[in-house]
């Protein structure tokens, strides 16, 4: 869909519309934020149960991890807790917007490897160390996006997608950094 052609009455479900810019953008600073807060609710929850063996706080967290990403992309990035908390921690800082398309590939992903970690917890009756495998991946991936601003499945839908996006965290969507030994001086 073109610039002239979107119709911004209606309220993007994944972001927002923001002036000046031709696509539904969600705000990179709170979703680090967010993504930070999962982090340690989750790292939390893993490392107690690697220690103790009792999965039952991964467990809560890998549904509140499911229910956190299934609200983000089929209910509204207004209506998830941790992108609340994430927006109100926020709010004294300047907005790095970015393209919610991207971040709804993440939030598929994410959702994604909540759900095999449940279903290998839960369902499937796998051995724990499986789950505890793919909530470990899922917190590495969290920590690299609320430390660095690294988003694996942004940078996913960079490169993959037929329509590329046109803003990305750290302006990585058009930013080319020097090449070895050049310096660039602002």
């Amino acid at each position: 869909m073109s610039a002239e052609t979107v119709d911004r009455s209606s309220r993007p479900i994944v972001g927002e519309w923001v002036g000046g810019i031709d696509v539904p953008v969600v705000n990179e600073r709170a979703v680090r934020a967010s993504a930070g807060l999962l982090f340690l609710v989750g790292f939390s929850a893993w490392l107690y149960g690697v220690i103790t063996g009792d999965l039952g706080p991964m467990r809560a967290f890998g549904i509140l991890f499911a229910v956190e990403m299934y609200l983000r992309l089929f209910l509204g990035t207004r209506f998830t807790p941790t992108l609340i908390i994430g927006t109100l921690i926020t709010r004294a800082q300047r907005p790095e917007w970015v393209e919610a398309r991207s971040k709804k590939f993440a939030w598929g992903l994410g959702f994604g490897m909540a759900m095999a970690g449940c279903l290998s917890l839960g369902w499937l009756g796998l051995p724990a160390v499986i789950a505890q495998a793919v909530c470990g991946l899922c917190l590495a991936l969290l920590y690299v996006e609320a430390a660095f601003g690294y988003c694996l499945g942004c940078e996913l839908a960079r490169r993959f997608s037929r329509e590329k996006p046109t803003l990305c965290a750290g302006d990585t969507c058009t930013y080319v950094p020097p090449k070895r030994g050049e310096h660039h001086h602002v």
